[in-house]
């Protein structure tokens, strides 16, 4: 458990001691308050619910495109860049498994992405100050935020393993991350309701939907947590395939 921590640790501290980290945190700093903005404009009507503001600003489709985009930019660097340099091997000789490499590499860029995220619990507190607002469903929407940035860095980890090349990684971890969100849909291409009720949970759409209106699915959990562990064991298994190359 210790080596496991100071993996998390290392990693967390790793995004501040390169350009990476403050170029990401500045571009999602913009494209959040920008959506928040523009979302409060577009409802500033004095009927309107302040709760419907933190909806849009869960689902929206600029949202997914700088989830997938950032989560890729975030997790390229995981297993990529220690291959590079050549400290891959150096931390794989150390008393610690493949597995435990890869969870806490994933942890740390998870508690990373949370952090991005940490600026944003003004907003509905700012919002409060002009009209009641239950922080039931702002709360679940922020619990939906760290499920679907799980998976989406889980994936991109995963992609980081398939190449020393960050750019390259980046892109791929894109792709999947972009399948994954897309496969969701397929649930409109089902003959049968059962059939689609069982791939509507695959919907992250509807899945964020859901969490920004304060209801949680303990089956779509489920299925985001089921998701995270298949990729993080490809990753595993990825990394001991290219141990040495």
């Amino acid at each position: 458990m210790r080596a496991f921590m100071a993996i998390v640790k290392r990693e967390f501290l790793a995004y501040f001691f390169s350009p990476l980290a403050y170029v990401v945190l500045t571009g999602f700093l913009f494209a959040s308050g920008w959506i928040f903005y523009q979302i409060v404009v577009a409802l500033n009507v004095p009927d309107t619910p302040r709760a419907a503001t933190m909806t849009l600003f869960f689902t929206n489709a600029f949202y997914w495109i700088f989830m997938m985009l950032f989560c890729s930019m975030i997790a390229m660097r995981l297993i990529a860049e220690e291959r590079k340099s050549g400290s891959i091997e150096a931390l794989l000789t150390a008393p610690v498994s493949e597995t435990t490499v890869v969870a806490a590499k994933f942890l740390g860029a998870w508690c990373f992405l949370m952090f991005l995220w940490l600026p944003t619990v003004l907003y509905p507190i700012m919002l409060s100050r002009f009209g009641a607002i239950d922080f039931g469903p702002v709360a679940a929407g922020y619990l939906g935020i760290g499920m679907v940035g799980a998976l989406f860095l889980s994936a991109g980890t995963f992609a980081s393993t398939l190449s020393k090349n960050q750019i390259v990684s980046a892109v791929i971890g894109f792709v999947l991350i972009l399948a994954v969100f897309i496969i969701g849909f397929s649930e409109n291409l089902g003959t049968s309701p059962a059939w689609r009720d069982a791939l509507s949970y695959l919907n992250l759409a509807e899945q964020m939907d859901e969490f920004s209106r304060g209801i949680i699915d303990t089956r779509r959990l489920v299925y985001v947590f089921s998701t995270v562990v298949f990729f993080l064991f490809l990753s595993t298994k990825s990394l001991e395939a290219n141990k040495g190359k």
